[in-house]
């Protein structure tokens, strides 16, 4: 009860004002710039937040990317391989008919060396067979013979010595 009794409303009065004084000037050069500093680090920590869930989207977006890029890689080497086979199978493929191919100008020309050798060697054979005809007509004629056993035996004699030559 002391305290009410040793009440002043003067001394009320200003330490109301200087409380009022107090808190507009708290309020103008302290809360103020404190209320700005913590809006501040209140958006920079939701920019940087919503720069890490962005970042994470991101990421996220690179690795289906990077995924698909490898899938993309995957079916792009296995095109690859199957067109290098089938490169390798046409290949060998032409190779072995054009193996074929010069085998068989090989064997034309052979049976057509060998037909026109058969052909020489026959060529050359009636040549002598119609020179060895004529040198024994001419020695059949030579020879006046009397009777036809003596020419028989002589065509023989020298058909034989055809023969041996």
């Amino acid at each position: 009860m002391k305290l009410v009794e040793d009440f002043s409303f003067g001394l009320f009065f200003w330490q109301i004002l200087v409380l009022i004084v107090l808190i507009f000037l708290l309020r103008k050069y302290a809360w103020g710039p404190i209320l700005k500093s913590l809006n501040e680090r209140e958006e920079g920590i939701q920019k940087a937040l919503d720069s890490a869930e962005e970042a994470k989207k991101e990421m996220q977006s690179l690795k289906a990317d990077n995924e698909k890029m490898k899938q993309e890689a995957r079916q792009e080497r296995d095109a690859m391989l199957k067109e290098a086979q089938q490169m390798k199978k046409q290949m060998i493929s032409e190779a072995a008919e054009e193996a074929a191919k010069k085998a068989d100008d090989i064997i034309a020309k052979a049976q057509t060396a060998i037909e026109s050798e058969k052909k020489a060697a026959i060529d050359d054979l009636r040549q002598q067979v119609s020179q060895y005809s004529v040198e024994i007509a001419e020695k059949v004629l030579q020879q006046e013979l009397k009777d036809k056993k003596e020419q028989q035996k002589l065509v023989n004699k020298y058909l034989e010595d055809v023969k041996l030559n």
